[in-house]
């Protein structure tokens, strides 16, 4: 059998060759691509064992190259071992998810790459008791001969040890002793460090300067004029608001007397309903406007709210034909926090009266107009700023996101979850929406357009939909 050999991805040259002399070391043969584009097209002609795939490169990273290899059937078995500088559970468990078979830390160790080519079975374990390096010949003692002799008539007698297999066990001998030095030294540095750190006394603790006193008149004088010009200010605000009120409570019986069928009431007499527009506060007489019919966006529902509107009664459940819509802020997590939570009470809720069907929820991500760049990041514009105005129409917080992190890792346990106690009968699918699909429409360009109308139309549309079916 011919030896292993190694694909390493990184767009870093410096990087590649400390890993492969460290996979040289360990006789396997090493290739390399300085990105993604590069790794695919080689991979296209060639079969490695195994591949250490760097995650952030220029163009395509590594999560999105991991996902091409797997979704090939000719390259879905190769292992794919991930090195990065990011750590913790998150990217660990996306990076499995994905197909990696793990993460190795971006300073990595010869230790590490031994222990993982020891499980991927790439490289014989020199840790198993039986000694299979050197092994004697047990020859004859009077008829020993050794490799230096010739024996008359015997020419075609094998020679026991020859000078290639002394070079190959003493080539053996020193990959050993290198590692097992290496490994030493480590162990041993760590120690010092450890006994230094003890012997060294603690720092000494600064002791801060005498704080000078504090003028306590001066600061129950500036106290007693800040609570003095508070009350006259909201005295003041009082009064504004009670005129306003006394005028507006003149014009309402005003409008009551001239025009009582108008305002609803069903005669001069009747009762003014608490839910009365501004128009009819004013006495003009008009059907009532929707806030969708005005262009404003409908605002996102308080956590209560989104939970109540998704586990209520049964009769209220979403359906195909009528799905749950719940309003995403801009730059929010459309599946995280609140919204997440209201999706588990909905799902867990189906699991328990044993609903068999698909949660299927789909995000759509509305477009916003927006002030600033890429590099010092993007903001909503100002209401009353001229459309024509705007840096960026669209969702970059959006767009920036890879098809793996569209889906948290919370959400993903849910699924798996749900379908492991619901034995399959309960399914849940998380989509991107195609934003073409709006809530309301977007006001037609014009020139005097402004921000503020659009981006209300930006917000009702930037949601998430959840249908059961």
């Amino acid at each position: 059998m011919g030896a292993k050999r190694a694909l390493i991805v990184d767009d870093s040259r410096s990087a590649r060759l400390f890993l492969a002399r460290i996979l040289e070391k360990f006789e396997l043969d090493v290739d390399s691509a300085d990105n993604a584009e590069s790794a695919i097209e080689y991979l296209a002609s060639h079969r490695p064992d195994v591949i250490f795939m760097d995650h952030l490169m220029p163009g395509m990273d590594g999560f999105q190259a991991v996902q091409a290899i797997k979704n090939n059937p000719r390259t879905a078995t190769i292992p794919i071992m991930m090195y990065t500088s990011q750590e913790g559970e998150l990217y660990l468990g996306q990076a499995r998810a994905l197909g990696a078979v793990g993460v190795l830390p971006k300073t990595i160790k010869q230790a590490d790459v031994s222990k993982v080519l020891y499980q991927l079975h790439l490289v014989a374990d020199r840790r198993h008791s039986e000694q299979t390096t050197f092994k004697p010949i047990n020859v004859p003692g009077p008829e020993r001969v050794l490799p230096h002799q010739v024996v008359p008539g015997d020419a075609g007698a094998p020679v026991a040890l020859t000078a290639t297999a002394l070079r190959e066990q003493f080539a053996e001998l020193r990959r050993a002793l290198v590692a097992g030095i290496d490994t030493q030294t480590e162990r041993i540095t760590t120690e010092v460090r450890a006994l230094l750190l003890e012997a060294l006394p603690p720092p000494a603790v600064a002791v801060p300067p005498p704080r000078p006193p504090v003028p306590w008149v001066w600061v129950v004088a500036c106290v007693a004029l800040a609570v003095a010009l508070g009350s006259t200010l909201l005295w003041w605000r009082a009064v504004n608001l009670l005129d306003t009120v006394t005028v507006e409570l003149a014009q309402l019986r005003g409008a009551v007397a001239a025009n009582p069928v108008a305002l609803g009431s069903p005669s001069a007499g009747g009762t003014v309903g608490a839910g009365m527009t501004a128009p009819e506060r004013s006495g003009t007489a008009v059907a009532p406007i929707s806030g969708t019919e005005l262009g404003a966006a409908p605002a996102e529902p308080a956590a209560p709210a989104a939970a109540a509107a998704l586990v209520g009664t049964r009769r209220g459940l979403p359906t195909e034909s009528k799905p749950t819509v719940v309003q995403v802020p801009y730059g929010a997590d459309a599946l995280g926090g609140l919204r997440l939570e209201a999706v588990r009470q909905l799902v867990y809720r189906l699991a328990r009266e044993n609903v068999n069907g698909v949660v299927d929820i789909k995000t759509f991500a509305g477009r916003f107009c927006l002030f600033g760049n890429a590099a010092d990041g993007f903001s909503l514009a100002p209401d009353e700023a001229l459309f024509a105005k705007c840096d960026v129409v669209g969702n970059p917080s959006d767009d920036a996101l890879s098809p793996a992190q569209r889906t948290p890792l919370a959400l993903a346990n849910l699924v798996g979850d749900v379908r492991h106690s619901t034995h399959g009968s309960l399914q849940v699918q998380s989509s991107v929406g195609d934003p073409a699909i709006t809530a309301i429409p977007y006001p037609p360009v014009s020139n005097d357009l402004t921000a503020g109308e659009w981006n209300r139309a930006g917000v009702a549309n930037n949601r998430i939909e959840i249908r059961v079916r």
